[in-house]
């Protein structure tokens, strides 16, 4: 772990996401969520119809890497190798990302999300920087980020269903 105000997100430019969501569980529990490889291999597919390829590795330090390869078939994976720059659990996350499309085109981006108490649940905001475009931020805002949003929050949601029988 590392010195929580290391790096600290300048003000928002063209090439910058920011979104957040309420998530229905505490932080600890929504920063566990984001970062261990098990309950990501869960929520990555939770809302697919049709199972694809999940694979996903967690080194949790600094300078540890997460590696994550998903996708509908062998021929169509992306891959996405983050850096972990600083961990603060379960407060605030940054990494430097590297994804791969299966194209092979490539886009390095850092990525700082804070998990915050709010009301019944946590506030999982993030800001992303380092885009090559408008539209490429926009995709991410769009429907990486939401895509991703909307399967932590019913993998949370389905935890805790299962948590009250």
């Amino acid at each position: 772990m590392t010195d929580a105000n290391a790096i600290e997100p300048g003000p928002t430019t063209d090439m910058e996401l920011r979104t957040s969501r309420h998530l229905p569980a505490s932080p600890e529990e929504v920063f566990d969520a984001y970062t261990d490889a098990e309950k990501q291999r869960v929520w990555f597919s939770i809302l697919d119809e049709q199972p694809g390829i999940v694979e996903i590795e967690v080194d949790l330090r600094v300078g540890g890497q997460q590696i994550a390869v998903w996708g509908p078939t062998e021929d169509m994976l992306f891959r996405e190798t983050q850096t972990f720059l600083v961990i603060d659990r379960p407060h605030r996350l940054v990494t430097e990302s590297v994804g791969v499309s299966p194209d092979g085109q490539s886009m390095t981006t850092t990525i700082t999300v804070t998990f915050e108490a709010d009301g019944e649940g946590t506030l999982m905001s993030v800001h992303q920087t380092g885009f090559p475009a408008p539209e490429v931020r926009d995709f991410f805002a769009a429907e990486v980020w939401a895509g991703a949003l909307d399967r932590i929050e019913a993998y949370l949601a389905a935890s805790a269903a299962r948590s009250t029988r």
